[in-house]
């Protein structure tokens, strides 16, 4: 029997202004949030050399991070989440 997606982990989610800069302003799953969120990081070389986990905010993030410059990556999903409705 396959697995169902949890319909809620599924669910649309609307970004917030802030955050829509980094990955768009279309509804997205927190997944797909996330994995954009990622991409975005590691295009712009924002993951900190030494300590994988930390993520040096450029502007736009620092925006959707309360203006933390740097954050890990348990903080990231949390700070991101208010920026979701």
């Amino acid at each position: 029997m396959a697995k169902k997606p949890n319909a809620a982990f599924m669910k649309e989610l609307t970004p917030s202004d802030k955050l829509a800069e980094v990955v768009g302003a279309k509804p997205l799953p927190r997944t797909e949030v996330v994995k954009k969120l990622w991409a975005y990081i590691k295009k712009n070389n924002l993951q900190d050399k030494k300590n994988k986990r930390n993520i040096n905010a450029d502007e736009k993030l620092k925006a959707v991070f309360g203006g933390k410059s740097v954050v890990n990556m348990f903080e990231m999903t949390k700070l991101v989440s208010k920026h979701l409705s």
